[in-house]
Formats: C-alpha cells, sequence, structure tokens
C-alpha cells in the first residue's frame, strides 16, 4: 500500500502549476490538483489573454482613421463593449476547458476548493484529508488597492475585464505594465484617461529611455499621464467618484482603478504549519530549483515573487516536475527573461539596461528613433525606438530594447541572438529584412553619444 494518496498534490491550476503537473503525471506520478477559483489561472482568466484581446479591440479605432491614408473610406461606426466581453468570456471558457482537458488527460486529478496545509505531507480541502509526498504551492498572485479613504471605490485589473459598460474617463493608479496597458485600452475605445503615478517616471526596472519615450508617445496620443501624483482619497461624486490627490488639486471620473502591484496568495494556506518560510511581502522562499524550506515542498510562479511573468511560472514548473520525477534536477535561468508591454505604442525588451550593463563594465551604445513605413502616409506621427547596449571588451550584446509596433514579436526573435551570446558584428553581418523596422537592430552602426 502507497504511503501516500499522492506523490504530488498541486496548489493552483494556473500556468505554472498545470505544467508542474502535466509532466510530473506523464513521468508516472500520481498527481492531484487543487483550485477554489479557476483553471488557468490569472494568466488566461484575468491576465494575459483576455489583456491582450482587449488590445486588440482598442486598437481598431486608430486602425480605422489610418486607413484614410491609404484610400479606404471607412466610416468610424460604434464600439459596443458589451459584445467584446460576451465574446472574451466564451473564449476564457473554452480556454478553462482546455486546461481542464490537459490535466485530466495527462492523469492528473482536479479537485475543486480551497487546500489548506495541516502539516508537510497533509493536504485539507473542505473534509477531505489527502496526503503526499510532495507538495507544490502554485497560487500566483493577486492586486493589491492601497488603504486610503475610499478605497473601496476603486477597481483593480481583475474588474475592469467584467464591467457592465464603459464610463466616459477614467483615472488609472499605477506606473507599472498593467496600468500602462489599461491606459492604452481605455484610451483606444474613446474613454479619457487620466494615468497617475507617485514617482518621477514610471516603468521602473525598464530602460530609461525606454521609459521617457514610452510616457512621451503615450501623451502624444492622448493620454493624460501626471509623475509625481497620487491620490489621497476617494469620495462618490455625481459623475461618478472624485479624487483628492495629495498635492490638494481633485479629479472626476467614471471610474477609478488601482494597478500599483501585487501581493503574493499565500495567505490563510496554512503554510506555517508546514514550516514554509515566507518573505516580508509574503512570498514563499525558494532556492534556485523552487525548493521551500521544507524540503519536500516546492513553490512556483508569482507566489513566489521572482519574475511574476507567464513563461516564467512555466519555466519553474516544467523544471520542478524534471527534478522531482525524471531525476533531473533542473534549475530555470532567471538571468535573462525576455518581455513585452502590450502598452500603445507597445515596447519589448531582452537582457541588461543601459544603466544595468554600466555598472558591470565599458559599454558602446547603439540607438536609433524613427517613424515607420506605415506611418509616412498614414497620417500618426508615433515614432519607433530600439536601442542595443553592447559590452565593449567582448562586443557581446547585452541588452536589446524597442518601442513600436509588434515589440514584442521582434524582441522574441533577438532574444534568442542573445541567450546564443551573439555579438555585434554578428548583428552587423545578419542581412536585414527591408523593408522592416526590425531590420534597424542590423543596421544601427553609429554609437550613440
Amino acid at each position: 500500500m502507497a504511503q501516500y494518496d499522492f506523490d504530488l498534490i498541486t496548489i493552483g491550476a494556473g500556468s505554472g502549476g498545470v505544467r508542474a503537473s502535466r509532466v510530473a503525471a506523464g513521468y508516472g506520478a500520481r498527481v492531484a490538483v487543487v483550485e477554489e477559483r479557476y483553471l488557468g489561472g490569472t494568466c488566461v482568466n484575468v491576465g494575459c489573454i483576455p489583456k491582450k484581446l482587449l488590445v486588440y479591440a482598442s486598437e481598431y479605432g486608430a486602425l480605422l482613421e489610418e486607413a484614410q491614408g491609404f484610400g479606404w473610406s471607412i466610416a468610424r461606426g460604434r464600439f459596443e463593449w458589451a459584445r467584446l466581453i460576451a465574446h472574451k468570456n466564451t473564449e476564457i471558457q473554452r480556454l478553462n476547458g482546455v486546461y481542464g482537458d490537459l490535466l485530466t488527460t495527462a492523469g492528473a486529478t482536479i479537485i475543486n476548493g480551497r487546500a489548506t496545509l495541516l502539516d508537510p505531507h497533509t493536504v485539507a480541502v473542505g473534509e477531505q484529508r489527502l496526503s503526499a509526498r510532495y507538495v507544490l504551492i502554485a497560487t500566483g498572485s493577486w492586486p493589491v488597492i492601497p488603504k486610503i479613504p475610499g478605497c473601496e471605490h476603486a477597481i483593480t485589473s481583475n474588474e475592469a475585464f467584467f464591467l457592465n459598460e464603459l464610463p466616459e474617463s477614467v483615472i488609472i493608479v499605477g506606473g507599472g505594465y498593467i496600468a500602462a496597458e489599461f491606459a492604452g485600452i481605455f484610451h483606444g475605445m474613446g474613454v479619457k484617461v487620466t494615468q497617475l503615478y507617485r514617482g518621477e517616471l514610471f516603468m521602473r526596472g525598464f530602460d530609461d529611455d525606454l521609459r521617457a519615450i514610452l510616457a512621451q508617445e503615450m501623451r502624444n496620443n492622448g493620454v493624460d499621464l501626471r509623475f509625481n501624483s497620487d491620490i489621497a482619497e476617494i469620495e462618490p461624486h455625481a459623475k461618478g467618484f472624485r479624487a483628492q490627490l495629495n498635492d490638494g488639486s481633485t479629479l472626476t471620473a467614471g471610474l477609478v482603478m488601482y494597478a500599483t502591484g501585487r501581493a503574493p496568495n499565500t495567505h490563510r494556506m496554512g503554510l506555517e504549519h508546514a514550516g514554509v518560510k515566507l518573505d516580508s511581502a509574503g512570498a514563499v522562499v525558494v532556492d534556485r530549483y523552487s525548493q521551500s524550506s521544507q524540503p519536500n515542498i516546492y513553490a512556483v510562479g508569482d507566489c513566489t515573487n521572482r519574475a511574476m511573468l507567464t513563461p516564467v511560472a512555466i519555466a519553474e514548473g516544467q523544471a520542478v516536475a524534471q527534478t522531482l520525477f525524471n531525476h533531473q534536477p533542473t534549475a530555470v535561468d532567471h538571468s535573462l527573461i525576455p518581455t513585452a508591454v502590450f502598452s500603445q505604442p507597445s515596447l519589448g525588451t531582452a537582457g541588461l539596461t543601459e544603466a544595468q550593463a554600466r555598472q558591470r563594465g565599458e559599454i558602446d551604445v547603439y540607438k536609433t528613433r524613427f517613424r515607420p513605413l506605415r506611418h509616412t502616409i498614414s497620417g500618426r506621427q508615433e515614432r519607433a525606438f530600439m536601442k542595443l547596449v553592447v559590452d565593449r571588451a567582448t562586443d557581446r550584446v547585452l541588452g536589446c530594447h524597442m518601442i513600436g509596433a509588434e515589440a514584442g514579436e521582434i524582441i522574441q526573435g533577438f532574444a534568442v541572438a542573445l541567450k546564443c551570446g551573439a555579438t555585434k558584428a554578428d548583428f552587423d553581418a545578419t542581412i536585414a529584412i527591408h523593408p522592416t523596422a526590425a531590420e534597424e537592430f542590423v543596421t544601427m552602426r553609429k554609437k550613440a553619444q
């Protein structure tokens, strides 16, 4: 008789948890996945997927206007938010089913309910008591709203995906990628957008050129972007809500949305009963193999607060399954994580920022800013920007950064080159695809001053 009910119990059916469970089951492990909310986690339900669908929807208005420059006469028409949300919901429901099928086809057992740990090997789900040789914490993160007077009147990105109707105006508080993306989404759908950020310049952690140029482009597009600004209090108003700012001024809007960060979703799980150490932010402390302070308990994804990105969670989940059930200890390399921000214009980046690279040694910087061919007759003034950061001693490209259409699609390919250790000479020797924006990355020759 087996010592435990399962070889692995995964708590959380998001991207990381599902990948680990599927792969582990494929190696012959007896796997159970416990989920209290929805299959697919944040990414599928209130994150990457629905957000990108809303980004697509928000871009059509500008595309219709640009079409006139190419000889098309197209009436603007009417945008129907409710129809978009209904179609979005249908797609998310389909994906929920796909995730369920992926788990059951792999042989994993899905258990609906909230899981709590009674000890390192025992998981309670309602009245059920389940034992496991290993436990994987993959519970993700949750949006946080600062505790200010009237904060109960604000929403987060979670609720933004299910609004009954679009407001005429919105105040978005935050300076990260979620705030920037929703500013573009709402603005593209005809909503008056004011975005507030308490610091000097938003998008902290990205290359400084990207941060400054994105701010300029968003303002050029019509977003009221304000730095060194924050809300002190929110109260109901005839037009929706009135926000009193920290400088004493006020703003009114139909909606106030906070995108000021996410916290690891680890509360009330009984982790303290299992000897799992958490840091000051509530994240599970793990080593490079995603092992917690309790040897049989592992954690992946947002709940570890290493890099809150879906592909990172998937890689971590894969690595845990390899480590535990394939006799192949595997650690994820977090040193080069390409990423994209689906702002308008979009941003893509891989490798070190200029500031990070300068801390390591002497570098050369190459950059260009130009009006894409499309906009030479579209009438739009948007300009693209590209930048390479190069180690002077080795000629190796350390960072690749871009603002412009399809930045994420373009940077993904260059991220492979950086991972392979490509040099600036390799970039220079690569024949360009013309005419494209991406060709600028292999034609930049003049060093920036």
